[in-house]
């Protein structure tokens, strides 16, 4: 069968090897395409930046601001909206030829970096050239994906620190380096995976530069219940990760009679201070973001989509879908950055206020909040816990969720955990597990969240706060064991920060990316010890015997 596409970015592509007739998130081929010719014009753009640093001179921050948003756009279940991307390839293409411009030398450059073609036939045809297989060698095309993948997590952390206004010239130039050695056909391995380690130490600074932004303007999470059942009110559901987006919608929907429910990732929202002055922002709605078809048809309301991760709509609810920032959706209404202040989402509210209130799915309450400055306040109590051997271990459950029955396997591995056990989480993972009425040991809940994927850097924290007040020398001589579930390419610049924080033995599932080479994999499991998963029951032995 001919293959009109390749893509293993993520954990559900096709039988673990890659998709290549259509994608498991249901991108088409020709999405597919223009994704694959955006990151590649974004490479040869990030080359010339290169090039223009190297000759002393200035990157502007509009222009690294475009090329991590040209990776955002790219992340598994962002965008799907074919035209929005072609438009955003020119735009590159017109800002890559204004720094060319200004380049003293460009004898050396490569295809990439002087490629300009807005006919969109000579596109599509450049498109099927510079994909994931153009590159022969398997070992190399791993190294160089995997390098790809976590500057696109890497990112996705840059831009939500950026609206926020925060930056960091040494992650943009950074960034925008490694992205230029992808295009080097004289890296070999050994350059390859030392530059993937370096990604790491960025991570870490990334997830750094993000943590800041969010607690300096929105408060330091602190321990929040959190209601998950509905108000009598029509309802916008914001779902995604921008809580700048937030804070915009929250303004102008006060007072309209309209109230704002999280969906996925946003729910750690409702852990902030800035936020809890809001009476109408009533609490969560659902599940992970694979579960929005039933849950979004059941909210009645309108629907915002600030980043990954959107599913095809089904048409009876998809006039109520709106995009904003990386995302797109083709057939549905895409709310614009402002030039100036801030977006206009009266739109949304207008549609809200004709809609039915959202459906009960569920009621209850759910706590969170646990991110490193609210644990660190608890770590004497902690500390004693640890002591006394009422608490065993730490297991970072951390991660994505996604749609396979595979990953049932959480909700098991955490229902079998010995009782004195602690979970620590982030992410969309924690739906497998954030409302099975774990208990407490002294007090302290057993499953700490400490919010978005995003928030993965309280985790780090944690772990070395902890490792410091026993007085260890080395973080895996801690109690605390890692059972990572993955999906997408912020849980790989995830990986690469903590590697680059010299933790060993972490497992990933429900399996290893299908973008490891066999001789790749071997370096992660040598080095690092990396392994994927098995029963629940094998590695209970394993984490516990």
């Amino acid at each position: 069968m001919e293959t009109k596409m390749f893509c293993y970015q993520c954990q559900e592509t096709t039988a673990n090897i890659g998709c290549t007739q259509i994608g498991v998130c249901g991108k088409t081929p020709e999405v597919a395409q223009m994704q694959d010719l955006l990151i590649w014009v974004t490479k040869g753009l990030a080359h010339v930046t290169t090039q223009l640093r190297a000759e002393n001179k200035e990157v502007s921050q509009d222009i690294n601001e475009m090329i991590t948003l040209n990776l955002f756009i790219t992340i598994t279940n962002a965008n799907f909206d074919e035209e929005a991307i072609v438009n955003q390839i020119i735009m590159t293409l017109k800002e890559k030829e204004s720094c060319l411009a200004k380049l003293d030398e460009t004898v050396d450059l490569p295809e990439a970096a002087l490629w300009n073609e807005t006919d969109l036939v000579k596109m599509r045809n450049k498109s099927k050239q510079i994909g994931v297989l153009s590159t022969v060698d398997e070992d190399i095309r791993s190294l160089r994906e995997l390098l790809t993948y976590g500057l696109k997590g890497l990112s996705a952390y840059s831009k939500h620190a950026n609206v926020l206004g925060k930056n960091n010239n040494e992650i943009d130039t950074f960034l925008q380096r490694a992205l230029a050695i992808t295009l080097d056909d004289h890296k070999a391995v050994e350059d390859l995976i030392a530059i993937i380690l370096e990604a790491g130490k960025y991570g870490v600074e990334g997830m750094a530069m993000l943590d800041s932004a969010n607690t300096t303007t929105f408060g330091n999470p602190e321990i929040t219940t959190v209601n998950i059942g509905v108000g009598k009110n029509p309802g916008i559901l914001i779902s995604g990760h921008d809580l700048h987006d937030l804070e915009m919608l929250l303004k102008q929907t006060e007072g309209t009679g309209v109230d704002v429910y999280t969906h996925s990732e946003m729910l750690p929202a409702h852990y902030y201070p800035a936020f809890k002055k809001y009476s109408h922002f009533v609490g969560n709605y659902g599940n992970a973001w694979w579960k929005q078809k039933e849950e979004f048809e059941a909210f009645n309301g309108p629907i915002l989509m600030t980043t990954n991760c959107i599913v095809k709509p089904r048409n009876s609810y998809k006039d109520r879908i709106y995009t904003t920032g990386a995302v797109g959706f083709p057939g549905c209404t895409h709310i614009p950055d402002a030039v100036d202040g801030d977006k206009d989402f009266s739109v949304i509210i207008e549609h809200a206020k004709k809609c039915a209130p959202p459906t009960e799915l569920e009621t209850g309450e759910i706590v969170g909040g646990f991110a490193h400055a609210q644990v660190l306040a608890l770590k004497d109590q902690i500390i004693d816990a640890v002591t006394s051997g009422a608490i065993k271990k730490f297991v970072v459950m951390a991660g994505c969720d996604g749609r396979a029955k595979s990953r049932n396997y959480y909700t098991e591995f955490a229902k079998e955990l010995p009782k004195d056990t602690v979970i620590l989480t982030a992410g969309c993972a924690k739906y497998k597990y954030n409302k099975l009425n774990l208990g407490d040991i002294n007090g302290i809940p057993r499953v700490l969240d400490a919010g978005q994927c995003n928030d993965s850097y309280s985790l780090a924290v944690i772990a070395l706060k902890l490792k410091e007040a026993f007085g260890l020398e080395d973080i895996n001589d801690l109690p605390i064991i890692y059972n990572i579930a993955w999906y997408e390419q912020k849980a790989v610049i995830v990986l690469l920060a903590l590697l680059h924080l010299g933790v060993k033995g972490i497992h990933l599932g429900p399996t290893l990316p299908a973008f490891l080479s066999p001789n790749v994999a071997n370096v992660l499991v040598e080095n690092f010890d990396i392994a994927g998963i098995g029963s629940v029951e094998e590695d209970m032995q394993v984490f516990f015997a």
